[in-house]
């Protein structure tokens, strides 16, 4: 390849990576934008919305679906779907309430436990998957009856027991005027950015996502990298169990239900390809929390399930239509159109 040839082609891949870039970043502007909007619009509902108040309600609730909402992200990333989630998020929060049986006792070592039992359930769906070639939708739905299953049987269908009261100190705690689960979002957040957009690990997976041929013909061990992938989605959602059994102080054997399909639309809201190879985190937690604003408000309008469901559903098709590639796209035309006219 000439001089000429392999800078025009380093030219290309820049200009893709830059438009790439572009339109996470357009997509995550619009998302907080429509967030923003949707609070400022509440006042009209209540004057009691609309200010701080509310948005760190709205920050605090949606935590738990940001919390589980990454590791789905990491297995759609790599092309995959973990539809045992509410299953995992149940049994982190009956393991909390049970192992501890609200003690303090014992919590330095309970609470890791609990995250590499949900970790070696979720290492057993991605062995499935890889290994026995089991389709995700399949395997993880299986692995979430037996979780639950399993769940049923321990606790004889009434789970017992209560979190650590240190748990449920910390979900009441206010730093500096802040709600500590506001604060533990934000070091989530910025944790989980730096995982999947800054290091080797993210870059890997990225790579599985976008071809896992080419990445296996690379050198990547494409079977680890998708196995460690629903790894971490099972411990995200026995953590966001913990902390659910911690707010609500207790556990339930459907606590993890209203977590499965929005921890899915969060993702695809938030940019991601549902096809895997794209998706940014922060795009994740915008929809996490323009879900969490817009469910906030309709109940507060007394809106009946149904209606409630229907309007959810229409929201999020909108948002995916005015999200789409082909859009930004014709906005770059029109601007450059504009620009030169």
């Amino acid at each position: 390849m000439s001089l000429e040839q392999d800078m025009d082609t380093s030219a290309g891949v820049d200009t893709r990576a830059a438009s790439r870039f572009g339109s996470e970043a357009i997509t995550i502007a619009v998302i907080f934008g429509l967030t923003i909007v949707l609070i400022l619009g509440s006042r009209f509902i209540s004057p009691a919305f609309g200010g701080w108040g509310q948005t760190e309600t709205i920050l605090f609730l949606s935590s738990f679906l940001v919390f589980c909402s990454f590791g789905q992200g990491l297995v759609i990333l790599v092309r995959g779907l973990d539809l045992s989630i509410a299953s995992m998020i149940t049994l982190g929060g009956v393991l909390t309430t049970t192992w501890l049986a609200g003690s303090n006792e014992g919590l330095w070592y309970v609470v890791p436990a609990i995250l590499v039992v949900s970790a070696a359930i979720g290492s057993i769906s991605g062995f499935g998957v890889t290994m026995l070639r089991i389709p995700p939708f399949i395997m993880t739905l299986a692995m979430g009856i037996i979780i639950y299953s399993l769940c049923l049987g321990y606790t004889q269908g009434t789970p017992r027991g209560y979190p650590a009261p240190a748990l449920a100190d910390l979900m009441r705690a206010h730093f500096l005027g802040v709600p500590a689960p506001v604060i533990l979002l934000l070091v989530f957040v910025a944790i989980a950015v730096v995982l999947q957009s800054w290091t080797v690990l993210g870059r890997r997976l990225y790579a599985v996502g976008n071809n896992p041929i080419a990445a296996h013909v690379s050198g990547l061990s494409t079977n680890k990298l998708t196995i460690g992938a629903y790894a971490i989605s099972a411990m995200c959602a026995g953590f966001t169990g913990i902390a659910l059994a911690a707010y609500a102080n207790g556990a339930t054997l459907r606590m993890g239900d209203d977590y499965l399909l929005p921890s899915i639309a969060a993702v695809v809201v938030g940019g991601s390809s549902i096809l895997g190879g794209k998706g940014n985190f922060l795009g994740t937690v915008g929809g996490a929390i323009l879900l969490t604003t817009l469910g906030t408000i309709l109940a507060a309008l007394g809106i009946e399930q149904g209606w409630k469901t229907i309007i959810e559903g229409a929201v999020i098709l909108v948002a995916l239509i005015i999200l789409r590639e082909s859009v930004y796209e014709a906005i770059r035309v029109w601007m450059g159109r504009s620009s030169t006219g």
